[in-house]
């Protein structure tokens, strides 16, 4: 049984990949498995898919409710074609006035959870298999006032370009996924108690773009993702000056 696993998949980038996994994959895929807290939101999804969809409401944090994921996979035979971890968020605002409940989800989800969940799959995964992990911009620098989500998607990215390398000689494919800012929910989550740099929403980019480019590089076998010409410039940046020039820079912009 060859199966495509998406987390975060109830909204956002992670459903836009359901959409357009299902319309491209044809016989090649036996199923999905959707994973994400929102029972409702999956449902709507899986009514809409052509391949046969498995519907997973579960937190990707709870330990236990991933290792029944994997049970289930030992039981039915599973065979993991693609893993996308796209579960995720991001709490904007200075580290002192953030909660530590925002503090601590934001490593647990961004860090702990999308882990743990290349761990437990991997073992699954056919050879010439594919793993898109969602980094972000964040990834290229420090960054005032989001600090943690930066430094967690700093992680993302450093794990899944370390990870590419060590499973070459299984064929398995890692490729970090970093957008800039993507018109999806995830901004109205993330400006609970704070505003975005008012100049990010000038390189706003929609899902459909983050998604096309990302499968494009996945299936090209490259190990990094980058969807607009603004980011990739942001990326050559962040390599020639040093960070402490470009976090004035930030600062100043801020004020």
């Amino acid at each position: 049984m060859n199966t495509i696993i998406i987390t975060g998949a109830s909204s956002g980038i992670g459903r836009e990949f359901a959409f357009a996994l299902d319309h491209i994959m044809g016989a090649k895929i036996d199923e999905f498995w959707l994973i994400a807290r929102r029972k409702d939101r999956l449902e709507e999804l899986a009514a809409t898919m052509h391949h046969d969809t498995r519907i997973f409401a579960m937190d990707v944090n709870d330990a236990d409710a991933v290792e029944s994921l994997t049970d289930e996979l030992a039981l039915r035979s599973g065979r993991v074609c693609m893993l996308i971890n796209a579960a995720g968020y991001g709490k904007i605002g200075s580290f002192s006035d953030n909660r530590l409940s925002d503090v601590e989800g934001m490593i647990r989800l961004n860090v702990e959870a999308l882990s743990r969940m290349t761990k437990v799959i991997l073992p699954f995964m056919v050879r010439g298999g594919r793993i898109i992990q969602m980094a972000s911009s964040a990834s290229f620098m420090p960054q005032t006032g989001f600090v943690v989500y930066a430094a967690s998607k700093a992680y993302v990215r450093s794990f899944s370009l370390g990870l590419n390398e060590e499973l070459t000689d299984r064929r398995i494919t890692v490729t970090a996924v970093c957008p800039g800012p993507v018109d999806t929910e995830f901004f109205r989550i993330a400006e609970e108690h704070g505003s975005t740099l008012a100049i990010k929403k000038y390189f706003m980019t929609t899902p459909q773009k983050v998604v096309r480019k990302a499968l494009a590089d996945s299936y090209h076998r490259r190990a990094e993702s980058v969807p607009t010409l603004s980011m990739r410039a942001l990326q050559v940046l962040c390599k020639l000056l040093p960070h402490t020039f470009l976090l004035r820079l930030f600062r100043l912009f801020v004020r």
